[in-house]
């Protein structure tokens, strides 16, 4: 089991930026990857960015070029931030790690980019 924990979540206006958090239980060479998903009200959960076990990251193309994923290994922690935010950009935003063919998820931190 892997539990994950983010933070970091609000309100911003647009051309601003915010740092997410997600904190996993285990350590981030166990999981197969970790990733940033999003989704807004009515539209499916999409995929953000993630970073793999050896630390390659990519991202959607709708993001690339504002969004930054990385991680801290020593704190099992991956980060996502996010520059030049849009308002296009509001969405619940998910952590998600992938542990042994399982899937995980956090709970989900709002973010909201005011025009």
């Amino acid at each position: 089991q892997v539990q994950l924990v983010e933070s970091g979540g609000g309100l911003v206006q647009a051309g601003g930026s915010l740092r997410l958090s997600c904190a996993a239980s285990r350590s981030i060479f166990s999981l197969s990857a970790m990733g940033w998903y999003r989704q807004s009200p009515g539209k499916q959960r999409e995929l953000v960015a993630r970073i793999i076990n050896s630390g390659i990251p990519n991202y959607a193309d709708s993001v690339k070029g504002r969004f930054t994923i990385s991680r801290d290994t020593a704190r099992n922690t991956v980060y996502l931030q996010m520059n030049s935010l849009e308002p296009e950009d509001t969405a619940v935003y998910y952590c998600n790690a992938r542990y042994v063919g399982d899937i995980y998820w956090g709970q989900g931190t709002q973010v909201t980019v005011s025009s």
